[in-house]
């Protein structure tokens, strides 16, 4: 495992893999790997939030649990699927947010590179998952690494806008400092719970006008030009 194509995360990450929970991290998926078993997203994508979204970029941060696990969805953005694939129950549920408080029509797609690209870090708390097992490498080690990206964010950055959804993302940014930056909280945009309040919770209104607040560029929601 390595940050290659991610230098300003390389330079603040680089000592967590030497760690021995990232040494039996590594240990746990290269045996996976042996066993023949298939992992999404592809080796070449565990670590593409970082790759998408640089440091010095991260204005957003939306927390996901762990990436999907049918082939050819997961792409290592958090909620994000390739082009061409079906868009999952949840995204369609932020979509349908996205409409209600700003809106914007409708994707056709489910890939959300553009926000990754304007400074919207989608990151899973754990990176790896094996095909059809959801949740299969929860307790492995990904959460002890995305926690320390979390802390980096929290400690280094300035007025992020943290979208935490679901108590899973909630009780994982727990740390981070309400003073510095705004957390926006709400339940998960899945059909199970998407209507306890994910829909009306105007997170990306509120988002934009924090960072117009605070000098900073507000994202571009709108994925329909990407068609």
């Amino acid at each position: 495992m390595a940050l290659d194509n991610a230098p300003s995360w390389q330079a603040v990450l680089q000592a967590e893999f030497k760690q021995p929970y990232m040494v039996a991290l590594q240990t746990f998926l290269d045996a996976e790997k042996a066993q023949g078993k298939t992992i999404y997203p592809p080796t070449s994508q565990w670590f593409h939030a970082l790759e998408m979204t640089p440091l010095e970029n991260v204005k957003v941060v939306i927390l996901g649990q762990d990436p999907y696990h049918q082939p050819d969805q997961a792409q290592g953005l958090c909620f994000s699927v390739k082009r061409g694939v079906k868009i999952p129950p949840s995204l369609l549920n932020i979509y349908k947010e996205l409409t209600s408080d700003l809106g914007l029509p409708r994707a056709q797609h489910g890939d959300l590179s553009s926000w990754a690209e304007q400074g919207v870090l989608l990151l899973n708390a754990v990176l790896t998952v094996e095909a059809s097992k959801a949740n299969a490498h929860q307790g492995k080690g990904w959460e002890q690494f995305t926690d320390k990206i979390i802390q980096i964010i929290n400690e280094q950055c300035e007025h992020i806008v943290f979208m935490l959804w679901g108590s899973y993302a909630q009780k994982k940014g727990a740390a981070i400092d309400k003073q510095r930056h705004l957390i926006l909280t709400a339940p998960h945009p899945s059909p199970l719970s998407a209507h306890r309040g994910f829909l009306g919770c105007q997170h990306f209104s509120q988002a934009n006008n924090y960072l117009n607040e605070h000098g900073k560029t507000a994202i571009n929601w709108s994925l329909v030009n990407d068609d």
